[in-house]
């Protein structure tokens, strides 16, 4: 694969997996559960589907593909059950307007733990979109959540740490099984929240969203996400994550009324075209091209 094809397939499968993240929170509410029973039902799910394509994949030598992860592997799966659950009480403390204003950040604290851990640079486009962005975000900061949403807020913030550090980490170690991480994850989330969940069998509504839940937005988009950032930088996967701002708020509106306010709109608008340009007017990757501080053929080195 040519590094323009690896490239463009790796933005597609990005951007793909915002748009299906984007849904966790229509299917939080639709769920009507506390937070512990969604992340036990929601990992039931996502365990089942991941662990049995595993199985099928790796046959008879499934034991000793887990034990190659190794210690990156362990790093892996303990920050991704802090994120996925910190996720679901995010959403379930605020509105998801406000857990979208904290993920905005993603991309820049990609960036910042990309800069220390791997030395990535970035291209003087990722910082002009980047900075539209963050004219975006600031719009959307002016309608913060009251004082009774910081355990919410304080949750997104853990969320999208882990989530950039989770992107950084596919780019350090290349060799992590992502298919076997997240199936250890969703099983380690669901044994923490069986003793705190609610007892019984859902109705099958909400049985329907944990499923939606845990098959399309912790399995199928986790995938993507992760796979598609090991093939473009670390500080660009995050950017294009960013679609999920504009799109998460609308599912909710369209279907719950959680209408967000005229500023979270404003901004999510300027946030969605910042992306929208930056995917646009992206182009293939070239040495000689100016760069802020490196080139283009440095930032997506994998």
């Amino acid at each position: 694969m040519d590094r323009l094809h690896s490239r463009t397939v790796g933005i597609f499968l990005v951007a793909l997996s915002a748009v299906l993240w984007s849904t966790a929170g229509l299917f939080v509410r639709m769920s009507h559960l506390d937070t512990w029973t969604i992340v036990a039902w929601r990992s039931f799910f996502s365990f089942v589907t991941l662990g049995g394509a595993a199985v099928v994949l790796y046959r008879g030598e499934l034991g000793r593909v887990i034990m190659r992860q190794g210690w990156p592997g362990v790093f892996a799966v303990a920050v991704s059950v802090v994120s996925a659950i910190c996720y679901v009480m995010a959403l379930r403390m605020t509105t998801v307007a406000n857990v979208m204003i904290i993920y905005a950040a993603l991309p820049f604290i990609t960036t910042g733990i990309a800069f220390i851990w791997l030395r990535e640079r970035v291209t003087a486009r990722f910082l002009v979109a980047g900075s539209v962005a963050i004219a975006g975000i600031a719009i959307m900061g002016r309608a913060a959540a009251s004082p009774r949403d910081l355990l919410g807020l304080g949750a997104a913030v853990v969320m999208t740490t882990g989530f950039a550090t989770q992107l950084v980490q596919v780019k350090r170690y290349p060799s992590l099984d992502m298919t076997i991480i997240i199936t250890l994850m969703s099983g380690i989330c669901m044994l923490v929240a069986i003793p705190f969940m609610r007892p019984g069998i859902p109705p099958f509504r909400s049985m329907l969203a944990c499923a939606l839940f845990g098959t399309l937005t912790m399995g199928v988009a986790y995938m993507l996400l992760l796979k598609g950032g090991r093939l473009i930088s670390s500080g660009e996967a995050g950017f294009i994550s960013m679609l999920d701002v504009a799109l998460a708020p609308l599912w909710v509106w369209f279907f719950y009324g959680e209408r967000p306010t005229g500023t979270v709109m404003d901004g999510g608008a300027i946030v969605l075209g910042a992306v929208a340009w930056y995917l646009l007017t992206s182009r293939a990757p070239r040495a000689a091209s100016p760069t802020w501080a490196g080139s283009d053929s440095r930032e997506t080195t994998h």
